[in-house]
């Protein structure tokens, strides 16, 4: 959800000169190649945001090397990739929250992480923007 709330964010304020490419992967293989949870993608839609074509895919060490930014959504990530990658590694990674982002997988509550997130990129907008 949040790749595609950040893009909506981006687009509307005219802010692509200040983020350029924002994309979503995800520590696990669970997922790979799997389209947007349907839930998710119906609280997306409730907002009016898209997620077509998104295809699941796993962080990798190139990532790292790529980006200038790492956003995770919570602490269990955060431990996952500190293994994946050593601490060496984690001078990109932040969370997007002081606080895990409420999972709806769990919690099956898509528009409370749908807030969580939308209050997280405001504060790293602001953050980068200014």
């Amino acid at each position: 959800m949040a790749e595609y709330i950040f893009k909506d964010m981006v687009r509307k304020r005219g802010l692509g000169d200040t983020f350029t490419e924002i994309a979503s992967c995800a520590v696990s293989r669970e997922e790979i190649g799997n389209p947007v949870y349907p839930p998710a993608r119906r609280e997306l839609g409730r907002h009016g945001i898209g997620c077509q074509g998104h295809a699941a895919r796993q962080i990798t060490l190139a990532d790292h090397d790529h980006y200038d930014l790492i956003i995770l959504m919570d602490r269990s990530n955060m431990r996952i990739l500190q293994r994946m990658w050593g601490d060496a590694r984690m001078d990109k990674v932040r969370m997007l929250l002081n606080r895990d982002v409420a999972d709806p997988w769990y919690t099956d509550d898509f528009e409370t992480t749908y807030e969580d997130i939308v209050n997280g990129l405001e504060a790293l907008i602001e953050e980068y923007s200014a």
